[in-house]
């Protein structure tokens, strides 16, 4: 070992050596404390000990409550949690229900909650070369609804592809108010997009299983894409009915 390598050992010797010291003056001066005090309250224990009783009460009484506040916060995120999955466990008895009708149910289906939710005219196209509209109704305001409706498996997707189909033909063919594409599936992240951007509500299961449950179609047209096809527009109910109709 060199010279250098010597004195850094010896170095390292002294301060593990001195850090020891300090730790055993440390630990009797801890010691002659307590001791101190120890001494000090037997001296003067009549006179101390309602204020040493009021600590330790004060001290326990906060443990208390402590531990009643944490043990509420745990009794009120496990009935959060239950009361989640008791609901995700009603939507899915329901959503079973929708899974096992046909197409054809399906719309018919979608027509019967518009109608259970203030909507007025509600039709069922029930054919192909509907141009997207599956149902058509007005809103209780009297907006025009239109609703195309995909029921498909429950692990499918709903590509942008048909997102775009609906978007086109909703406002330009149809003119609504309201356009609804509703799915017994999830959308695609691009679909998704595609439907806040221009308005449409994308009522995938989820939201579907809320509306089957008694959820009003109003209150899901904030939720995934507004719906409002025709933002800033007055109700036809207050324009008038377009001509031909």
């Amino acid at each position: 070992m060199t010279v250098r390598g010597r004195q850094r050992q010896r170095q390292r010797r002294r301060r593990k050596a001195a850090l020891r010291r300090a730790k055993a003056r440390l630990r009797r001066t801890a010691w002659s404390g307590g001791a101190v005090a120890a001494l000090a309250l037997a001296l003067t224990w009549k006179t101390v000990w309602p204020y040493v009783l009021g600590v330790v009460l004060v001290g326990l009484l906060g443990a208390i409550g402590w531990w009643l506040w944490t043990a509420r916060l745990r009794t009120v995120a496990q009935h959060r949690a239950r009361r989640t999955e008791q609901e995700n466990a009603a939507r899915e008895r329901s959503m079973a229900e929708v899974d096992a009708m046909t197409w054809q149910r399906f719309e018919s289906y979608v027509a019967e909650l518009c109608r259970r939710d203030g909507c007025t005219q509600v039709v069922v196209s029930g054919k192909s070369g509907d141009l997207g509209a599956d149902v058509i109704g007005r809103m209780p305001d009297g907006r025009l609804l239109v609703i195309q409706c995909k029921h498909y498996a429950p692990h499918r997707t709903v590509p942008s592809g048909d997102m775009q189909k609906f978007l086109g033909t909703a406002k330009a063919e149809h003119r609504a108010d309201v356009a609804v594409f509703v799915a017994t599936c999830a959308f695609t992240r691009e679909a998704e997009k595609l439907a806040m951007k221009h308005g449409i509500l994308a009522l995938h299961r989820n939201l579907l299983g809320a509306w089957v449950r008694g959820a009003t179609l109003e209150s899901l047209l904030p939720l995934n894409g507004a719906g409002n096809g025709r933002t800033g527009r007055r109700p036809r109910s207050l324009r008038g009915p377009r001509p031909g109709r």
